[in-house]
């Protein structure tokens, strides 16, 4: 049964920075893609970045390219998004997620963690 827990959220004033940590068990994860999304009250829920299990390779949407980083550590099993200059519209649930590199849906996802970023 593949568990993901996340971790680490927290309140933090703008232009501060938080580390989210997602545990992965349950199976082996090479091949897969993992990945944090976010919801904020009011709006659906959207992609933030994926990593590739594999190779590492990273993707990022605009919105936070070049203040987060996504990163994973295979021998803990676990992927981590580091978040820096944060905005108060970065304040979301952060979940983590996992699919098989070859699909398109998303087929595991962790419980979620707040993040709240003051003005």
């Amino acid at each position: 049964q593949v568990q993901l827990v996340e971790s680490g959220g927290g309140l933090v004033q703008a232009g501060g920075s938080l580390r989210l940590s997602c545990a992965a068990s349950g199976r082996t994860f090479s091949g897969y893609v993992m990945a944090w999304f976010r919801q904020a009250p009011g709006k659906e829920r959207e992609f933030v970045a994926r990593i590739s299990w594999s190779t590492g390779s990273t993707y990022y949407a605009d919105s936070v390219k070049g203040r987060f980083t996504i990163s994973r550590d295979n021998a803990k099993s676990a992927v981590y998004l580091r978040m820096n200059s944060l905005k108060p519209e970065d304040t979301a649930e952060y979940y983590c997620a996992a699919r098989i590199g070859t699909d398109t849906l998303w087929n595991y996802w962790g419980q979620g963690t707040q993040v709240t970023v003051s003005s």
